[in-house]
């Protein structure tokens, strides 16, 4: 067995036979989780320039939007849902059903969209006017001037100026598309349009999918059933091309940047210089192993220059464009794992490089911005632990940095417009939701807000953080449920809770919410629930992400091995009623464990699982598999076709028809296989579901799953 290096408690929440005797419902863990999660200040922010703040609470039926000053802590009520939907009403608008996402435009009034329309409602007057609209099938609206929006219409990107609607492409075939995310939501990408500094110029992405094969997806819900077809490049197969335009509001002309061959490149990272002349953007070829930083001419679209070059014999994954100081254009930041953890350098505006302003075994997690003299950077990292986050601020001048947090946990800052004073709010799997008012040293002036324990009224889990070691000596971080009226004399059922995969860190000392609790609502039911990290996952960094480097499967079981191992050397774990469930890369590792090491498992659920890497997209395959031309090896060691003969225990495949991430013939293939071979599984498909399966086939799916582990494990 891996050597266990330590064992801690991070959260010891045993249930009070007296007062806590309340069991979770599965509609509350699954459609009703409000009713169990803490209460939040819901858009808490600073209003404006002031040195007030402002939050939403839900009071009785109604959203209340209060106001709170950072002295005294006095409350008052600006304005309700009820208010905002009566002042809607007169205008004859649509009402709202929560509270709008709102911003402040004054110290009296916000900003907020209904429908097709930005308004401004003043909390004072209770009045409300239109300060643009665009057109009412309008989607991925951004804009920096209110009276200049940008907005997409289906495939074509559009401006409203001052409600006047101006179309900027015009793309009939709908397998080209302006102003929307690309590179299927790849490297960190999460909108198409780029306003200018000023908002003279408006960059966007074009995306044209016409080269890439369709694929075909059902619809079930007409008379008689119809196909429908998307666009889906899978590893190895002709992916879609990028491009980047420029229009100019002046001339109401659009270029494209010169940004060359090859046209399968990826071209994420887009960012404007601060005095609107330059675009800069991350050019990585599709290998994801090469990636310039790369300077064009925002004018004529010209190439000049490429500033830094990156390689890697594994990949390179930037996640984000420069970062320029304000009025600033010759000297930016950026983020960078070139080294092995991602850390922020800051550089000329030749490229040359000036400081590493973070270092260390560490990863930082974000940047946070810049106070205003630009004497301070602020961010959030993975210093203190690997299983927290918090904040930091970094003096321009003496390259020192202050850790502004204290309490364990996860941590968010919101700094006010002078970054004299910070709202802390964060969870720890102690502390459902705390808000702490800091001064700028970091220093704790008052509590703001702290929320009640959701689950005081009901019997409740004990958790336990453990860190295992892997084969080559990684420490390895694992989460263990255990039941309420926890006995150390009885053998409990597992549940395995597995994922896997890159970019998600599920072990972290925060509070446990969303569909995570019906994790707590099967240790009610007497399991107990384990999880663990393996090498391949987020934030620890690239070396220990790249060991499963066009070997998809591998080490990644050899590290939940370790995990069962621990298991089976606890007392009150009873082994021969073990069971494993994973969704999308964690459907992956479920049926992988269930056919690769099919000794461990009595049963296992996987849900919208890759099973063969050659039908999954390109980006995010070819990343970390190469394609199946330059690994052939890789690709057929980690199919899940070549193992599904191994079967002993209970299998139970779920997948929702209409997966545009997961698309249905990964599944599929594996029944066929199975079928092929006489091996016995269950399938249940969801009709029209996506990869993210909701409302009450969510509640379905989640009854079935239950009852399959409660029936094959008790």
């Amino acid at each position: 067995m891996k050597h266990i290096k330590y064992l801690f408690v991070l959260l010891a929440l045993t249930a009070n036979i007296t007062y806590s005797q309340k069991l979770f419902t599965l509609e509350q863990v699954i459609l009703n989780q409000e009713t169990i999660s803490p209460i939040k200040l819901l858009q808490l922010q600073w209003i404006g320039k002031s040195e007030n703040i402002s939050y939403v609470q839900k009071i009785n039926e109604d959203y209340v939007l209060f106001s709170e000053s950072i002295e005294e802590g006095n409350k008052l009520i600006l304005t309700s849902l009820k208010e905002i939907n009566q002042s809607l009403t007169s205008k004859n608008q649509d009402t709202a059903s929560t509270f709008p996402l709102f911003s402040w435009f004054s110290e009296s009034e916000i900003k907020f969209w209904n429908q097709n329309k930005l308004l401004k409602f003043n909390v004072v007057t209770k009045t409300i006017e239109v300060l643009n609209e665009i057109s009412l099938n309008g989607t991925n609206q951004d804009f920096i001037d209110y009276k200049k929006i940008a907005y997409t219409v289906e495939n074509n990107l559009f401006i409203s100026e001052n409600s006047k609607q101006i179309q900027i492409t015009h793309d009939d075939d709908k397998a080209i598309v302006n102003g929307q995310r690309v590179h299927r939501n790849e490297f960190g990408i999460t909108k198409g349009i780029f306003w200018s500094p000023y908002g003279n110029f408006i960059a966007f992405y074009r995306q044209d999918e016409t080269m890439v094969t369709d694929y075909p997806l059902i619809d079930y819900s007409t008379h008689p059933a119809k196909n429908i077809n998307i666009k889906y490049p899978m590893a190895g197969m002709t992916s879609h091309h990028v491009t980047v335009g420029v229009y100019n509001l002046t001339t109401s002309k659009t270029i494209f940047l010169n940004t060359g061959e090859p046209k399968d490149q990826y071209l994420p990272g887009v960012t404007w210089s601060p005095d609107e002349k330059y675009i800069f953007i991350n050019q990585l070829n599709r290998d994801q192993n090469h990636l310039k930083v790369a300077k064009y001419d925002a004018g004529t679209g010209k190439f000049i220059e490429v500033l830094i070059e990156e390689k890697n014999e594994k990949y390179i994954e930037p996640m984000h464009g420069l970062i320029f100081f304000e009025n600033e254009p010759d000297i930016f930041i950026r983020h960078s794992r070139n080294e092995g953890w991602n850390h922020l350098y800051l550089y000329d505006s030749a490229g040359n490089r000036i400081k590493k302003l973070t270092n260390g075994e560490w990863e930082v997690t974000s940047f946070d911005g810049f106070d205003e003299e630009g004497l301070y950077i602020y961010f959030t990292s993975t210093k203190e632990d690997p299983l927290e986050r918090h904040c930091y601020k970094l003096n321009l001048n003496s390259y020192q940095f202050s850790k502004l947090t204290e309490q364990p946990g996860n941590h968010k800052l919101i700094r006010n417009s002078t970054n004299d004073f910070y709202l802390d709010e964060y969870s720890s799997l102690t502390v459902p939701y705390k808000v702490d008012l800091l001064d700028k040293d970091g220093n704790l002036l008052r509590t703001v807000y702290s929320a009640v324990n959701p689950f005081d009224e009901y019997k409740k889990a004990e958790i336990k953080i453990i860190k295992l070691e892997s084969n080559d000596g990684y420490g390895l971080f694992g989460r263990l449920f255990l039941p309420p009226d926890f006995n150390e004399q009885k053998k409990y059922p597992v549940v395995y809770h597995v994922y896997g995969g890159p970019h998600l860190q599920r072990i972290q000392n925060e509070w446990i919410e969303d569909s995570r609790l019906w994790l707590y609502y099967m240790a009610q039911q007497g399991f107990i629930i384990f999880t663990l990290d393996n090498r391949g996952t987020a934030y620890r960094g690239l070396e220990f992400e790249q060991v499963t480097f066009r070997r998809l499967g591998k080490f990644e079981l050899e590290d939940q091995q370790a995990g069962v191992e621990y298991l089976k050397s606890l007392p009150y774990v009873d082994h021969e009623r073990m069971g494993v469930y994973g969704w999308s890369y964690g459907g992956f590792m479920a049926a992988s464990l269930m056919t690769r090491n099919p000794e461990i498992f009595k049963v296992g659920v996987a849900g919208g699982s890759v099973t063969d890497w050659k039908l999954y997209e390109v980006m995010y395959t070819e990343r970390y598999m190469d394609t199946p031309q330059m690994n052939p090896e890789g690709y057929e060691q980690s199919s899940l076709l070549n193992y599904i003969q191994n079967l002993k225990g209970k299998l139970l495949l779920i997948h929702g028809t209409s997966d545009l991430t997961v698309v249905p013939q990964h599944t599929i293939s594996l029944i066929k296989k199975a079928v092929e071979l006489g091996v016995e599984l269950e399938f249940f498909p969801y009709i029209g579901s996506t990869h993210s399966i909701k409302g009450k086939d969510k509640l379905h799916m989640f009854k079935k799953i239950t009852n399959y582990l409660l029936n094959n494990l008790n």
